[in-house]
């Protein structure tokens, strides 16, 4: 009987607050893994043995026989192929990752579902994670999304991961592809700035293109031609600074090595602002045939504990549910959110709003339909 959760990544900056989360519902069930047992053993002591600890390097061969107990794979780490993801599938093991890494969702998405006997839930996090199911709420709101415009707030004064931080500053000279009208349209990073109402507390900023999966992922899985996901800084002066860098051709020089390792340490270090993270979704398109509009905001502090607490509550669900479908799946294709001015609700689609539902609670939200 499988009846373990692994977290890959689990003595990690996101991974080790999945883990205690999870501990707190799931005592004795929950394993930090890793390539480094001596990390695990000393984060699972630093919980008071609730988290065990499991030496596992997802590079290796498959351990079959490690994970026969296990039911849920939350993977932390960005993987370089699938091939641990789908023999997670092949045994049974439903797999979530937080991953933002969109040529993993390419990957992931040329597997065969059918031979699948188990879930693989993608875009799970804040962006692409909330984000997602924010979008999947204002498809829901009218007949027919015509654009959909996500906008994203980061505190620099907030702790980030190293990972998360490399992949901002690798992606600031970036050009990729957005949906335009039903069209791919190449655009770059940092350019095409739209002023963002983020209400009365923290009021209206300008955000500019930035390569996050969500953008890609929804046009297809939501059907909308249009979509774009914009980003801006709590400090509105870095903001700026940044998108004056990029119209005078500077951002190219951080593909340089040594300015780019200057980059990562730096944001690692200097605190320019606050803890502080937004989302926003912006919905324009359809109902009964006239023009409608619907906004979504998310407020809260430190976006390294809202992306835990989103995947100990997709976890827990898929933990908890048993019939959850097999194949390959994106946060909105199974999730639902539930808003409230001081919380939101995590449910399964199939349980309907009655449903059980994961709660998480500290932070703020609003809705604006015109």
């Amino acid at each position: 009987m499988r009846t373990e959760i692994v977290v890959i990544g689990g003595y990690g900056h996101v991974g080790g607050q999945i883990c205690t989360l999870l501990s707190e519902k799931f005592p004795q069930a929950v394993y930090a893994a890793g390539r480094n047992f001596k990390r695990a053993e000393q984060f699972s002591k630093s919980t008071g043995g609730r988290v065990k600890p499991m030496r596992i390097d997802a590079a290796e061969t498959f351990p079959a026989e490690q994970l026969r107990r296990v039911k849920v794979v939350v993977m932390c780490l960005d993987q370089k192929d699938t091939s641990f993801a789908e023999a997670c599938l092949r045994e049974g093991i439903h797999y979530i990752d937080i991953t933002a890494n969109l040529e993993f969702f390419r990957q992931m998405a040329q597997l065969d579902g059918s031979s699948c006997d188990a879930a693989a839930i993608l875009s799970v996090g804040l962006a692409p994670g909330l984000t997602n199911l924010l979008a999947g709420e204002a498809a829901r709101s009218m007949d027919e999304v015509r654009q959909l415009d996500i906008s994203i707030l980061l505190g620099l004064g907030d702790s980030h991961g190293q990972a998360a931080i490399e992949w901002t500053v690798d992606n600031l000279p970036a050009q990729f592809e957005v949906m335009q009208g039903g069209r791919i349209a190449r655009v770059d990073s940092f350019t095409d700035g739209l002023q963002t109402d983020w209400g009365t507390d923290l009021g209206s900023r300008r955000t500019y293109r930035f390569p996050f999966a969500d953008q890609q992922t929804l046009a297809r899985t939501l059907g909308i031609p249009t979509v774009s996901t914009r980003l801006c800084f709590d400090s509105k002066a870095a903001t700026a600074g940044i998108a004056l860098l990029q119209k005078l051709g500077a951002l190219r020089l951080l593909k340089g090595r040594r300015l780019r390792n200057l980059a990562v340490a730096s944001f690692g270090r200097v605190k320019w602002g606050s803890e502080r993270y937004a989302v926003k979704v912006e919905a324009s398109g359809l109902t009964n045939g006239a023009r409608v509009r619907s906004e979504y905001v998310i407020q809260g502090m430190k976006e390294a504990e809202i992306t835990a607490r989103v995947a100990a509550a997709v976890a827990e669900a898929i933990y908890e549910n048993r019939h959850i479908p097999e194949g390959i799946h994106h946060l909105e294709q199974l999730f639902r959110l539930r808003l409230e001015r001081d919380r939101l609700s995590l449910l399964l689609q199939e349980q309907g709003p009655s449903g059980g539902s994961s709660i998480i609670k500290g932070i703020s939200c609003w809705t604006r339909h015109t």
